[in-house]
């Protein structure tokens, strides 16, 4: 029973009358790690890391947060052992088989972000599945990142914009920062406030690379299975003490 393995801390308070992140985005990092020092398998973290994502998603939606971007698997991640590639998919499917109908009562919206049609068809279809049941909830928004990365991202939307240049449907001169933005992933969502990563690494990981330009990051010693509720809180509680300028100078 790998939920046994959790460290169930009690939860200090957010203040919401601060301003609170409208978007936090999470690297969910450390499940392989956490599994080796408990001499188990690589899939019992990733399990784990399943616990980890139902207690934070419910608590942000408590707190408000309208945006989570959970980055679940990169399009390096396609170079791991094909057994653990196998073992996540299969990991996904059951958690949305399982946790949709509790995700649509508590009014969570499932979204995903990525290159998805490269995952195996049953994911694609409990993915559009998800999104198709829960798309007219008004709770946090969840995006899940999957066959994500940045650059490609970028590439992406390059094309995207290309092709509606080719069609005159954009002219040169209409193309800016806030046009692009529309041809991303993560179109009409705002910027992350807040990206948080645990396990004790300092690295974006080719994740959210235009978007995270003037993000606020909270770095943690803390295994994915490992990160609870109060380390949420202690992350906002941290961003909260932030002087967010963007470039600018405040008075």
């Amino acid at each position: 029973m790998f939920f046994l393995f959790k460290k169930k801390k009690k939860s200090s308070r957010v203040s919401i009358d601060k301003e609170m992140p409208k978007h936090i985005a999470i690297i969910m990092d450390g499940n392989g790690r956490w599994a080796k020092e408990k001499n188990l398998p690589r899939a019992m973290g990733h399990k784990a890391g399943v616990e980890t994502i139902r207690e934070v998603v419910k608590e942000c939606n408590r707190l408000g947060i309208k945006y989570l971007t959970l980055y679940a698997f990169s399009t390096e991640n396609w170079v791991r052992p094909q057994e653990e590639i196998n073992s996540l998919m299969k990991l996904l499917v059951e958690y949305l088989k399982n946790e949709i109908e509790e995700l649509h009562k508590n009014n969570v919206v499932v979204n995903h972000i990525g290159d998805i049609s490269k995952l195996p068809q049953k994911c694609q279809t409990e993915l559009i599945n998800a999104y198709n049941k829960t798309k007219n909830n008004t709770g946090v928004v969840m995006n899940l990142a999957l066959n994500y990365g940045g650059r490609d991202e970028i590439v992406h939307a390059v094309k995207k914009l290309l092709k509606d240049y080719e069609k005159g449907n954009i002219k040169l001169t209409d193309i800016n920062e806030k046009s692009f933005s529309n041809y991303l992933y993560t179109a009409g969502m705002p910027d992350p406030d807040l990206i948080i990563r645990p396990s004790g690494e300092k690295r974006v990981s080719n994740f959210l690379l235009w978007q995270c330009a003037y993000s606020e990051f909270w770095y943690a010693n803390i295994y994915w299975p490992d990160f609870t509720v109060e380390d949420l809180h202690k992350a906002i509680q941290d961003y909260q003490k932030r002087d967010r300028r963007f470039g600018g100078v405040k008075e």
